[in-house]
């Protein structure tokens, strides 16, 4: 934990502050995060070309296994420039929400237990046993557990937002979307980078890289490396500050061309992070309970908790990768290996007892938890998959892949009671996966006007669990932390399809419209985790979830490519929805337990428009409607009250906006200033499943963001950042009951300004 800084606390009663606000706001236009960016920039083109050619660049996507332009494919993608990303001070998975409004994030106590939501589906669990409904991917590696890809991202060409179910090209766990994340390639020519920024909350950030020639015509290479320190945006009334971390990480990236007709790329990369976490209280309906915390009182707006327990995440992320791609004949054979490793250990503690807190007022009777867990998780995946010339009757891509992973997971908590009695548990639990797919698209150019889309994946999971848990607790107690339990084993095995099937026709050169019906598949899971259940439901297999989803969109390009405007509605209908549910285990204790919960559903319209009003002025707005919600919930036998069909599902919100402006102004030095703005505003949202009440729901908010940016011809960059001029303050997570929620405060949350220089060579 680190001390405030007393220069910080000065800088914030400067009129520093005024004079940001007063250059940011006077551009009234920010850095648009939109990918319809030119190629060439605006110091390289005279000024009568820019007047007489303003227009939006080709933006080149691999959503469907093969690079391709935005508007050709069949496939509702959102696409975010990763150099816009980090000039905007976005640099994880995370951070990358507000940006694309069909997107949302589960932030919660620990990286393994945050969840990816794309129209309003994901998956809500701590359990190893169960996979991710969107799957993340990274240079064509899949990443077998969300909470691998929540630290920092590094060398980011660009991050394509696949929405809706892409279970025939990217697997069983992509059944309501996928974030493909591509690295940028080695330059020829040698370049190098620092990039320093600094951030209001004592934030700091360094990136820097090299990429350059090594061997000419044969081998090519880039580093890149980064060191990020924060404060925290949480104060800890018994000193110090939470919700802050440091990381640091390196990423290497090699392009081996032995000849024309071969590509063979080699990646390694490491990150480690370490971040203080913190839930602060956020509302109460019992004042008595808010003077049993006091100084600590529960609000809206609440920043501060009052904590003497270690609470504490630490992550260790790495892996290595090969990707040949072997051209024959105008036909591409690609193959990826790749092998990763995942360490992660949380310390988490929840109202300590022994600090003037008025136990009379304190209804629980664990006041007092300390929890201690680690995971350790490895895979290895193989793709091997085969692309067809293109511009033929018969075009496809297919292929075969095969994962195997396996997590090791250990928990321990003590817990004290009211009486000082002194609980404590230990959990050792494993999974097991093994994957085999085979799968296939093609594209059927029946006429230059008329295509015809049909996929098929075929895939077998082997999945499997053992659990031991050891106790000092008495057989029959109901309590925070339960009996022993021996040694326990399960197997299941699935065999299952997804696939998709459509048609696309172009009603102009510039205008393309498809139908496609696609079915997404998430295989089979184990409900494994600390206080798994003392009974066989436990160890039960639940059923894989599918998905039948129907979509019809419209991708269009107007006034010579200076507007584009997509838009796309959709309805999904899901079976076996894999979701935690509370449970009354005994003696009013409630276990949140995973459970196929029975059907939900989502439908909406999604638009997306991009335009170049000027040589100097770039716009562009997206727009979700989502509805997404519960239709027939399994409700636990022990909750009468569950009432919920109808309901929405958690962190899907029904409205979501962006718009976002940039303005460049090029100077007669041949400088280039950069001015603008972005806007982000969604409806309330609801956080939970079961029960859904006032306590945890996020009410509509807007984020509002500005910078100013100074670029040299010599490779400088000057920029100030203002993030949430508004000053509003939202929580990305609230738990909790009648008396008292928590919410996980974002980093967001206030309004804050920072600097950036970055230097290229």
């Amino acid at each position: 934990m680190k001390p405030h800084h007393t220069h910080l606390q000065q800088f914030r009663r400067s009129g520093i502050r005024l004079a940001l606000a007063s250059a940011l706001l006077s551009g009234g236009i920010s850095a648009a995060l939109a990918a319809e960016e030119p190629k060439e920039t605006e110091s390289k083109k005279t000024a009568s070309e820019q007047e007489a050619q303003p227009s939006l660049g080709i933006v080149t996507v691999t959503a469907t296994r093969r690079e391709a332009s935005l508007q050709s494919i069949p496939v509702a993608v959102s696409v975010l420039d990763g150099k816009k990303l980090e000039q905007s001070n976005l640099n994880s998975i995370q951070t990358i929400a507000n940006e694309v409004p069909s997107l949302t994030f589960r932030q919660q106590g620990g990286n393994k237990d945050s969840s990816i939501f794309i129209r309003g589906v994901g998956t809500i669990s701590t359990s190893p046993g169960i996979e991710p409904t969107v799957s993340t991917v990274i240079d064509g590696v899949v990443y077998a557990r969300p909470g691998q890809a929540t630290l920092d991202l590094m060398d980011v060409e660009r991050i394509e937002v696949l929405r809706g179910p892409q279970g025939t090209l990217f697997g069983k766990n992509a059944s309501a979307g996928v974030i493909n994340i591509v690295s940028k390639e080695p330059s020829a020519d040698t370049h190098a980078y620092v990039d320093t920024s600094y951030y209001e909350g004592g934030e700091k950030r360094i990136r820097f890289g090299l990429s350059g020639t090594l061997v000419p015509d044969l081998l090519y290479a880039s580093i890149n490396g980064l060191w990020a320190d924060y404060d925290g945006n949480v104060k800890n009334v018994l000193g110090g500050r939470l919700n802050g971390y440091e990381r640091e990480g390196a990423r290497a990236k090699f392009l081996l061309t032995p000849n024309e007709d071969l590509d063979i790329t080699l990646i390694a990369d490491y990150t480690h992070g370490t971040n203080t976490i913190a839930s602060v209280p956020y509302q109460s309906r019992d004042a008595a309970f808010n003077q049993a915390i006091s100084p600590v009182q529960a609000s809206k707006g609440n920043r501060t908790v009052r904590s003497d327990g270690k609470n504490e995440i630490t992550d260790t992320n790495q892996g290595i990768s090969a990707q040949v791609d072997w051209r024959i004949n105008d036909y591409t054979l690609t193959s990826i290996t790749a092998f990763r490793t995942w360490d992660n250990t949380q310390n988490t503690s929840s109202s300590p007892i022994g600090n003037n807190y008025d136990l009379s007022r304190i209804t629980t009777a664990y006041p007092a938890t300390r929890d201690r867990g680690t995971v350790d998780s490895k895979q290895f995946s193989q793709e091997i998959r085969l692309a067809s010339p293109k511009e033929q009757f018969l075009e496809y891509v297919a292929g075969i892949y095969y994962l195997k992973s396996k997590t090791d997971e250990v928990y321990q908590r003590n817990a004290t009671t009211l009486a000082g009695a002194n609980l404590v548990g230990r959990s050792d639990y494993g999974v097991e996966n093994d994957s085999i797919s085979l799968f296939g698209e093609s594209t059927l150019n029946f006429t230059p006007e008329l295509r015809g889309i049909l996929g098929l994946r075929y895939t077998h999971d082997d999945l499997s669990f053992d659990h031991i848990r050891n106790s000092n607790v008495p057989s029959g107690i109901q309590a925070a932390v339960r009996s022993s339990q021996p040694l326990r084993k399960g197997t299941t095995s699935a065999s299952e399809y997804s696939g998709r099937l459509g048609a696309q026709y172009d009603l102009s050169k510039d205008v393309m419209t498809y139908a496609t019906y696609s079915r997404g598949y998430k295989g089979p899971a184990y409900n494994v985790f600390f206080n798994m259940f003392d009974g066989n439901n436990d160890t039960n297999a639940l059923a894989p979830e599918t998905a039948n989803s129907f979509e019809i969109g419209l991708k269009s390009a107007w006034l010579d490519n200076r507007l584009i405007f997509n838009a796309a509605a959709f309805y999904t209908k899901y079976k076996n929805y894999q979701a935690n549910a509370p449970e009354n285990v005994g003696n009013n204790v409630f276990i949140y337990r995973l459970i196929n919960a029975g059907d939900v559903s989502t439908r909406g319209v999604e638009l997306d428009v991009n335009a170049k009003a000027t040589s100097r002025l770039s716009l562009s707005g997206s727009l979700a409607y989502v509805d997404a919600r519960i239709d027939n919930l399994n409700c636990p036998p022990t909750d009468a009250s569950c009432q919920v069909n109808g309901k929405p599902l958690p962190f899907a919100p029904k409205f979501k906006s962006v718009v976002r402006a940039n303005y460049a102004i090029p100077l007669n030095n041949g400088y280039i200033v950069d001015v603008g703005t972005d806007y982000t505003w969604q409806s309330k949202q609801q956080f939970v499943l079961i029960p859904q009440t006032d306590a945890t729901i996020q009410e509509a908010y807007g984020i509002w963001n500005a910078s100013v940016a100074l670029s040299t011809q010599d490779g400088w960059r000057f920029a100030v950042v203002g993030r949430n001029l508004l000053d509003r303050s939202y929580a990305t997570t609230l738990s909790g009951n009648a008396t008292v929620s928590h919410r996980f405060v974002p980093r967001d949350d206030a309004r804050y300004f920072g600097v950036q220089v970055r230097k290229d060579f």
